[in-house]
């Protein structure tokens, strides 16, 4: 309890930073197929979020050192804030591309001030813990915006100023706590090629991982739409994903830490490959086929991510860590920026169940270099697996312990 209570303005500030920023994809989606958005505008819109978010991750840690952590989260928040609330001001999909790149800013921003500041306070006895309850209440945010959604008018101007609200209310509980803020920690320094030394196909994972999720994240509700959900349903269907991948956590993980990573990589995209097609097929059987396809797509494609990242430090020194992770989120954000785009083109021209070939063919592409990487070196003694969320570099630095066992 005295942890929860020490942590409470951090933890705070995550769901309210969720519930405000989480609930801006599906919502622009929803709005911008009631406005006459084409598909194609609509996944610009989910590629302009993560370029954003890049120059978010690398931004903050030079922020913070100019201006402070509290100054700086406050910077980030109002940046996503206006971004939100100008959506019915200029109602042009160029436009919404521009402010979602001020929302993805928002959240990378934000997301890695709040790490630095659980950094500095968690110590080794306590840093599980710390961990455990920061995973939860992210996605139980993540859940919470998600369903959000069932209840917002699209494109209506109350519907993106409530999501505004709870977003500018995330600057309370940084700005206002007693507790001191912690000193500027170091700007890990990009070096791409240093994934990919340590394991190719970690690299070739994230990115399989950022084309997975984006794609799904940001384009999902226009699918969702095209095979008969209603706006009030959109909700459910992308909470049903989240809730999927959360599930797979721990089995996945235990399998992670018992055998060879490769392997469980390898099967787990077989597991993706089948989930896509049975998304495709339960498209036509109702409600409930679609959200179970939902939950089971979750389940297969979202711990792709960190059984990468949990490979690629396998063979990672202590103090490569927080570079390698900052190098797998470049790599992550290169398939996360051009797979919402690509994916609305397929949708247009081919049909919503397009979408699944995509991720298909890609997953397809993983199994196969995996086999090939399997065939050139044996496997190392395996670190920790843990539940990586893909929300700065710094999560790297406080994930160390735990990986190394210290």
């Amino acid at each position: 309890m005295r942890l929860l209570i020490s942590f409470a303005a951090l933890f705070l500030a995550v769901v309210l930073l969720q519930l405000g920023s989480g609930g801006v994809a599906p919502l622009d989606a929803i709005s911008g197929a009631s406005l006459g958005f084409s598909t194609e505008q609509l996944g610009l819109l989910g590629s302009a979020h993560f370029f954003g978010f890049f120059i978010g991750c690398w931004w903050a840690p030079r922020l913070m050192g100019s201006v402070g952590h509290s100054r700086a989260f406050a910077a980030f928040t109002a940046a996503g804030t206006i971004g939100i609330l100008a959506h019915m001001l200029i109602v042009d999909p160029l436009a919404w591309s521009v402010m979602r790149m001020a929302s993805g800013l928002c959240v990378a921003g934000c997301y890695t001030i709040i790490e630095a500041w659980l950094q500095d306070k968690v110590t080794n006895a306590t840093r599980a813990r710390a961990m455990g309850v920061y995973r939860v209440v992210d996605i139980a945010g993540s859940l919470g915006a998600q369903l959000m959604i069932g209840v917002l008018e699209p494109a209506s101007y109350v519907s993106y100023n409530l999501l505004a609200l709870l977003c500018c209310c995330a600057i309370f509980p940084l700005t206002l706590t007693r507790s001191e803020a912690p000193p500027t920690p170091l700007a890990p320094r990009l070096r791409p090629g240093l994934a990919w030394r340590k394991s190719p196909l970690a690299s070739m994972g994230v990115v399989v991982s950022g084309v997975t999720g984006a794609a799904f994240r940001m384009v999902g509700p226009v699918y969702g739409l095209e095979v008969g959900l209603g706006a009030d349903l959109i909700a459910l269907f992308l909470a049903a994903y989240v809730l999927g991948g959360a599930v797979a956590q721990i089995p996945v993980g235990w399998l992670a830490d018992r055998y060879d990573r490769r392997s469980v990589l390898i099967w787990i995209s077989v597991a993706g490959i089948f989930a896509c097609g049975a998304t495709i097929a339960l498209a036509a059987s109702g409600i409930s086929g679609v959200f179970a396809a939902a939950a089971l797509f979750g389940f297969a494609t979202l711990p792709v991510y960190s059984i990468s990242t949990a490979h690629a430090h396998d063979y990672a020194e202590p103090q490569e860590r927080v570079e390698l992770s900052a190098a797998l989120m470049f790599l992550y954000a290169v398939g996360a920026i051009a797979s919402p785009y690509v994916a609305s083109l397929v949708i247009e021209h081919f049909g919503p169940e397009a979408m699944f070939v995509m991720i298909g063919i890609a997953h397809a592409g993983l199994i196969v270099f995996g086999f090939a990487r399997m065939r050139v070196r044996p496997s190392k003694t395996r670190t920790a697996y843990t539940y990586e969320p893909r929300t700065s570099f710094l999560i790297g630095r406080l994930l160390k312990r735990d990986r190394t066992g210290e």
